[in-house]
């Protein structure tokens, strides 16, 4: 019997983490992709439904008040609760409120009150999905080493790509299979996107700071966790706060966001369809509306490689003067070329300012307050739009379409002059983010 000489053992190399950002997008465009494709085919099962083309405004008015509220409930769960996992459940839910569409039509058939119901049931689940999926945004970057200013360029392009697919797929499913049973595929994508998420390591949506991760360390005196509808109260006020009062560059960055999204919502919502189905070619509107998607893929995609190769003011410039020219053409009502190559200009120098006002939101918003913050600002946006749109129709019905288009076109050049004049905007390279957070390393890994 002989012994052998022991073998050495090799070192193991040091742990990698896994990229998290890939699997993060994955579950953004798995989201975003259903939500597109709901929003080609719900408007058309309403109104198969109903039989009534005021039924979605109606449906839209009885919901924004729930939706508000939820909005702000959702940003006091992802300051309170692990954002990844608020994350998962809202998808479940959302998946869960298309699912029952086809499942009630076949049963009992549909009605506008079973789209009343399930369509708070899905705000429930996609406004703080939404809220907590942002939230994620700044973590991703941080574990993963990237630059955020080029993330949030890389987000707006996977937007800017889905709202070009999204459509053409909606079409095709309805052919294939039904306007109705066309919700299954987004049903499927919501799913798939709680599941993409679920691989995210837990760590990641971990709140710091909060009361749940905090109350093992609080002193007995500390406050208690609060309810709901307290935390929502609370959210609200903190998240009016940090938005709009103790930062003058978020503060500015908030408005120039609500304009875009009034005046932008109120032409694409509104304007460009009346005009179009007065003139009965409203299959043209989907073309206009593609040139813009397409021009903001491509400016969004150059502003993700190129970011540092030019100032942020200048990008900022550049990006506001554009679409001032291209919103303009818009506003004329111009000849069907022309308004496909307003909308091009337009969509093209979107993409950059977009990406740029994400950044200095996510930059600028401290981690303890991201769930509050983005939850108030999340639940504005959803009052700003209707109240835009109702405006807009109001003078469309008393003046023409003409004229609401010229007011937007005006409206924008006023949001134009103030934001390249503000004060708070003139000197973004010179801006300095929040004290950065505690370098992102779990406890986990770092044993």
């Amino acid at each position: 019997m002989s012994l052998a000489a022991p073998v050495a053992r090799t070192a193991r190399p040091p742990h990698r983490p896994r990229k998290v950002a890939p699997r993060y997008l994955l579950s953004c465009a798995c989201s975003l992709l259903g939500n597109s494709v709901a929003g080609v085919i719900l408007p058309l099962v309403l109104l198969a439904t109903t039989g009534d083309a005021l039924a979605a405004g109606t449906l839209a008015l009885i919901c924004a008040v729930p939706q508000f509220l939820i909005g702000l409930i959702g940003g006091a769960l992802t300051d309170r609760f692990n954002r990844r996992n608020v994350s998962i459940v809202s998808d479940i839910l959302s998946a869960t409120s298309v699912a029952l569409l086809p499942i009630v039509d076949t049963i009992w058939g549909l009605s506008f009150g079973w789209f009343v119901a399930l369509g708070l049931l899905g705000a429930i689940g996609d406004i703080p999905g939404m809220t907590a999926r942002d939230s994620l945004v700044p973590a991703v970057c941080e574990r993963d080493n990237r630059s955020l200013q080029k993330f949030m360029g890389l987000t707006q392009s996977l937007d800017s790509l889905v709202v070009i697919v999204g459509p053409a797929l909606a079409a095709f499913l309805m052919g294939f299979v039904g306007s109705v049973n066309a919700l299954w595929f987004t049903a499927a994508m919501s799913l798939a996107a709680a599941l993409v998420t679920l691989t995210l390591p837990r760590s990641l949506g971990a709140v710091h700071g909060a009361v749940a991760d905090a109350s093992a360390t609080a002193p007995a005196s500390s406050q208690p966790p609060r309810g709901l509808v307290s935390g929502a109260w609370h959210a609200l006020r903190d998240g009016v706060r940090v938005l709009f009062a103790s930062d003058t560059l978020l503060r500015s960055s908030m408005f120039i966001s609500f304009g875009v999204v009034m005046v932008m919502g109120s032409l694409q919502g509104l304007v460009l369809p009346v005009h179009f189905t007065a003139a009965q070619t409203p299959e043209l509107l989907g073309y206009v509306l593609s040139a813009m998607s397409a021009g903001m893929l491509a400016s969004s995609l150059g502003y993700a490689a190129m970011a540092h190769k030019l100032r942020r003011r200048t990008w900022y410039v550049l990006s506001l003067a554009g679409m001032a020219s291209g919103i303009l053409g818009l506003g004329l009502l111009p000849s069907f070329p022309l308004l496909i190559a307003s909308a091009l200009v337009l969509g093209l120098s979107a993409g950059p300012i977009s990406a740029l006002l994400g950044f200095f939101i996510f930059d600028r918003i401290p981690a303890e307050n991201r769930g509050s913050a983005l939850g108030t600002q999340n639940s504005l946006t959803l009052a700003a739009a209707p109240v835009a749109v109702f405006a807009t129709s109001l003078v469309v019905e008393s003046l023409g379409v003409s004229a609401a288009a010229l007011g937007l076109a005006g409206c924008w050049m006023l949001i134009t002059l103030w934001a390249l004049n503000t004060h708070s905007l003139k000197h973004l390279d010179e801006e300095k983010a929040h004290p950065d957070p505690i370098p992102f390393a779990p406890e986990a890994e770092r044993a």
